[in-house]
């Protein structure tokens, strides 16, 4: 019996890459993050002439955010991008289990029986977590928000299951409620078993952080260097309770076939 996806959806700022990510780590599931499959899906739409795929690359990042809201929201390929989710997230193994994140993820490609969550921050949270983030130009910043007024309001259409995010939620309190709505499905599913396993699973969502990043800076448009891009990839000790992070420049990943296991500080592979 194939084992069904959890998916984990919400606008940027709401905590849902942390969530899933810790529990994902922790439990010894797969982590398919939407985020570092953006640039392989604007490929699709683009290769299938979608017009607001075309538009989007056509015009320079500074047309780009000074877009009306609409135009905006429709080359964000919100709509488009779920089907693409879906059908990535149907042929992966079913072992271990995979959990789903991200933006794009909409009620419409979530199966009858599939844990499904919403992450919804309080309004003025989402901009306030942005910002700490650091700066954004101002078109970024109000598609995020278009998107979570769109993914609010397709939640309650739906009647999905939202959880709410308040300034004083702790990441602690949101890993819990997740996993409280995922109880029944994270006691069935199953997980990696062995350190290798594990080391396999970070590697793979390591790797997909590289090819995201390096698939932005190929794009003509983009500007910078990613020798200088650092990022946090995951500890591939393999041990269950490790939750380190390593920075580094998205180029220095030994993301290569056969490539050592990129470990944190004192960390070693375990057996």
């Amino acid at each position: 019996m194939s084992s069904p996806p959890l998916w984990i959806g919400g606008p940027p700022g709401a905590g849902k890459s942390t969530v899933a990510r810790l529990i994902t780590r922790r439990r010894g599931l797969r982590w398919y993050q939407a985020d570092t499959r953006t640039w392989e899906h604007r490929d699709r739409a683009l290769a299938a002439r979608h017009p607001d795929a075309v538009r989007f690359e056509q015009l320079s990042p500074e047309q780009r955010w000074s877009a009306p809201d609409a135009a905006l929201l429709a080359m964000s390929l919100h709509r488009e991008r779920g089907p693409m989710i879906a059908d990535d997230v149907r042929a992966l193994p079913d072992r271990p289990a995979t959990v789903v994140e991200g933006t794009p993820v909409v009620p419409e490609i979530v199966g009858r029986d599939e844990p499904a969550v919403w992450l919804l921050p309080a309004p003025g949270l989402q901009r306030r977590r942005l910002a700490r983030r650091g700066p954004h130009a101002a078109g970024t910043l109000r598609l995020y928000e278009l998107l979570a007024d769109e993914i609010d309001a397709d939640a309650n259409a739906h009647g999905a299951t939202v959880l709410r995010i308040h300034e004083n939620t702790t990441v602690a309190q949101a890993v819990a409620a997740v996993e409280e709505i995922f109880a029944g499905a994270l006691a069935a599913c199953p997980a990696a078993t062995t350190a290798a396993e594990r080391r396999a699973l970070l590697r793979d969502a390591n790797r997909a952080v590289v090819d995201q990043h390096l698939a932005f800076f190929a794009r003509p448009w983009s500007t910078g260097d990613p020798a200088a891009a650092v990022v946090d990839f995951a500890c591939e000790c393999g041990a269950p309770d490790c939750l380190a992070d390593v920075p580094l420049p998205v180029t220095a990943h030994p993301s290569g076939p056969g490539g050592p296991p990129l470990l944190a500080a004192g960390h070693r592979t375990v057996a």
